[in-house]
């Protein structure tokens, strides 16, 4: 069988059609004959199907390592390609344009069927990637995943989506009075509700005497009009979190404003090097279950480290949470992000 190559695709005849795409999904049919992508020719070598690809730019024959060697396909995407093939999924490579490197099909579907189960960017874990990017890679049919390749050419599969994040948490509260001190406010007189039901604040000591708020927690109360300062203002509040933060403080500030609006309640996810842990029903402290979600607050156009990534989602794995990022530009984006065994 004379498979040729012209430094992009591979082409074959109708019986590399036959063999190759009718019964194993390998390629695309044009006409009577074969087109195979880079990756695809190259496990075709690996796995000894082809013994060797004819160039047609200079008439040379390419065994495997020879054709890996051309550069016409990455390791990164050939080990992916090949871990896949090697979990029983019939692929295909995608168009230049497309977020995505390869369709995946279910088990026991092909390219010939209208049903795609995952759609894979490959990367390498010493490549950042860009937010935006991985938010396009979240919509569309099937799942999108990410899948890493590290140093020792293991790959790690992450699931991306666009999370709805809402709960059912609404308190009525009175006004209250609090004394803004240097990164936090003091209140001497809560009413019970304050903590105890809504979960703002922490109290001082287990007699309820006094709560302490969190910058972030009394900039939205006094947005709400239900805290009052002799400084005045919300706005004496948010100087003192953009002092002490910079623009860190005003991202925060509107994810918080903007998940307490949907029923959720943020907390500090410090302990879990995160901004926000949440719990989406509250009704009592007395009866809290565990946070549902950690969430990191970042710029819209932040750019992503794999091995920080990964740490974070095992992270919120190990703590019985999922990882939310909360990307702020005009709007706030939700990017969910989770370890997926394909």
């Amino acid at each position: 069988m004379d498979i040729t190559f012209d430094g992009s695709r591979a082409r074959g005849d109708n019986a590399a059609r036959e063999q190759f795409y009718d019964s194993r999904g390998y390629g695309r049919p044009s006409g009577g004959t074969l087109e195979l992508a880079a990756v695809e020719t190259a496990h075709l070598l690996y796995r000894g199907d082809l013994d060797s690809v004819r160039d047609t730019r200079d008439d040379s024959r390419l065994g495997f390592e020879e054709f890996l060697a051309l550069d016409a396909v990455s390791e990164v995407d050939f080990f992916v390609y090949k871990d896949l093939r090697d979990r029983g999924f019939y692929l295909s490579t995608t168009d230049d344009e497309r977020a995505e490197d390869f369709l995946v099909y279910p088990r026991g579907k092909g390219p010939w069927d209208d049903d795609v189960a995952y759609r894979v960017w490959t990367l390498s874990e010493r490549a950042d990637v860009r937010a935006p990017a991985v938010q396009q890679l979240a919509t569309g049919s099937g799942t999108g995943v990410l899948a890493v390749v590290d140093e020792e050419s293991e790959v790690s599969y992450f699931e991306v989506t666009e999370p709805a994040v809402e709960g059912s948490t609404d308190h009525d509260l009175p006004e209250v009075n609090g004394e803004l001190l240097a990164d936090r406010v003091l209140v001497s007189d809560p009413p019970r509700p304050l903590h105890q039901h809504a979960f703002y604040g922490q109290p001082l000591d287990g007699d309820g005497s006094a709560v302490q708020l969190s910058l972030v927690e009394a900039a939205y109360l006094a947005g709400e009009e239900l805290l009052s300062l002799p400084e005045g203002s919300r706005r004496a509040i948010v100087n003192r979190g953009q002092a002490v933060e910079g623009e860190r403080f005003d991202r925060r500030l509107r994810v918080y404003e903007l998940l307490r609006e949907s029923g959720v309640v943020p907390k500090t996810g410090f302990k879990f090097g995160a901004d926000f842990r949440t719990y989406a029903n509250v009704e009592s402290v007395d009866d809290l279950g565990h946070s549902e979600y950690l969430v990191r607050v970042l710029p819209a156009e932040h750019s992503f480290e794999p091995r920080d990534l990964a740490l974070d989602v095992r992270l919120a794995h190990g703590v019985r949470k999922e990882m939310r990022f909360a990307l702020v530009g005009d709007d706030v984006d939700w990017l969910g992000v989770t370890r997926l065994t394909p």
